[in-house]
Parts: C-alpha cells; structure tokens; sequence
C-alpha cells in the first residue's frame, strides 16, 4: 500500500493551504482516512479523520479552520487548512484504513511539510 501526499509549504499566518494524498496498492476497501502531524520535539497528534461514508471528526485545535474530505472513486483524501497558525507548523502524515471507526491507524504516507511563518 503506497500513500503519496502532497499540497506543504510555506505559508504567511492566516493563510491557507490544501494537503492532498493519494492511496494506491491497497486492495481492501479504505474506509477511514485521516491527517496527523507532528511538530519538532513533539509526540505525533492527530488532525482529522473521515469515514467513507462522510462522517468525520477534528482536533478540537483545527475545529472551523480545517476541513477534511475524501473522493472514494480516487481513494484520496483532502485537508484544507485555512487561517493557518503558526502553531500549526508540523509534518502531515495521511493514514488509510481498512477499520470501521476513527481515528485510522493503519498505513501512513510519507508526510509533507507545513511551516506557517511571517
């Protein structure tokens, strides 16, 4: 299974960003995927998470600022990040999972940069 992220950068405060990741290889049926990150020195959290049937749940951190979707027929999931902090600075790791609950916990993707800095 190969997950393929993309969509980091570098991005002035209260700006936005979209964090794409692609899933491939799986051959199950991806039910939950989901965004964490982690930051220097810190434990990895988790962001956002999404079922295949729509529901999802946040970081109560990124609650009204972040969205997360999902295009099944492309197994891919999506984050938009807008009003970005600088405490949202991080590596973002997508997840995809076969289980039938959040948070997924299963394959990880390689993980893409997010600097939020004026």
């Amino acid at each position: 299974v190969q997950l393929q992220a993309s969509g980091g950068g570098l991005v002035q405060p209260g700006g936005s960003l979209r964090l794409s990741c692609a899933v491939s290889g799986s051959g199950f049926s991806i039910n939950a995927m989901g965004w964490y990150r982690q930051a220097p020195g810190k434990q990895r959290e988790f962001v956002a998470g999404i079922m295949s049937g729509g529901m999802t749940n946040y970081a109560d951190s990124v609650k009204g600022r972040f969205t997360i979707s999902r295009d099944n027929a492309k197994n891919t999931v999506y984050l938009q990040m807008n009003s970005l902090k600088p405490e949202d600075t991080a590596v973002y790791y997508c997840n995809a999972d076969r289980i039938r609950h959040l948070p997924p916990s299963g394959y990880w993707g390689q993980g893409t940069q997010v600097t939020v800095s004026s």
